[in-house]
């Protein structure tokens, strides 16, 4: 049987689209994301950084993302930070599917002024993250900074990637965190990018993710 035999998918035309809605006795969170979007973004989290950070993923990683949070802002930001990245970890992981066909890693280095970040990351199935940012203010604007972590952690468990983040250079805290969000968006973008080589595989020599 010759290549051309097999039956051709077009895995491209295939939606990539997935809503989850999370809710606690702390939070409610709704997401819905589309992979294969423009970067249309509409966030209200309640947390006026952290929608920031969020429109630099859906702009640069051309991702359509809505978030609707609300929680218990009284007390802090913390678990609305978490369940934010908990949910749209489980709705990225829900639009991968079985990721077949996917380029599956993506590695990006994002420049913003002096800060200068370097993010890797591979949709694995194993959840892994190894964070190496050194913010040097304990806020910015209203925001605490320990909530970045706190973020990606949540993401990395729900979407089952691997996640390395480096912090090459960087005073700026408020740069470092943007250039951080940046470079996951890029790398995301290219790691769930479909490629046409695969033919709808699995991306692992397991046969497996």
């Amino acid at each position: 049987m010759q290549i051309s035999d097999y039956p051709q998918v077009n895995f491209s035309s295939i939606p990539r689209i997935a809503s989850v809605h999370r809710t606690t006795g702390e939070t409610d969170v709704q997401v819905s994301i589309n992979l294969d979007g423009s970067g249309i973004c509409k966030v209200e989290t309640g947390i006026p950084f952290l929608d920031h950070m969020l429109h630099q993923i859906a702009s640069h990683g051309l991702i359509d993302l809505e978030v609707k949070a609300t929680g218990d802002w009284e007390i802090d930001d913390h678990h609305t930070n978490e369940d934010v990245g908990i949910t749209l970890g489980q709705a990225l992981h829900k639009a991968l599917g079985d990721r077949k066909g996917i380029v599956r890693f993506g590695n990006f280095l994002a420049p913003l002024d002096e800060a200068l970040v370097q993010v890797a990351l591979d949709f694995s199935g194993r959840p892994h993250l190894s964070y190496g940012l050194t913010i040097p203010t304990e806020r910015v604007g209203t925001y605490d900074t320990q909530l970045v972590r706190e973020f990606f952690v949540a993401l990395v468990n729900h979407s089952q990637m691997t996640l390395h983040i480096r912090q090459l250079d960087g005073i700026n805290s408020h740069h470092i965190i943007e250039a951080t969000f940046k470079a996951f968006a890029r790398a995301v973008r290219i790691a769930v990018e479909v490629d046409p080589r695969r033919a709808g595989t699995i991306p692992s020599s397991k046969g497996v993710l």
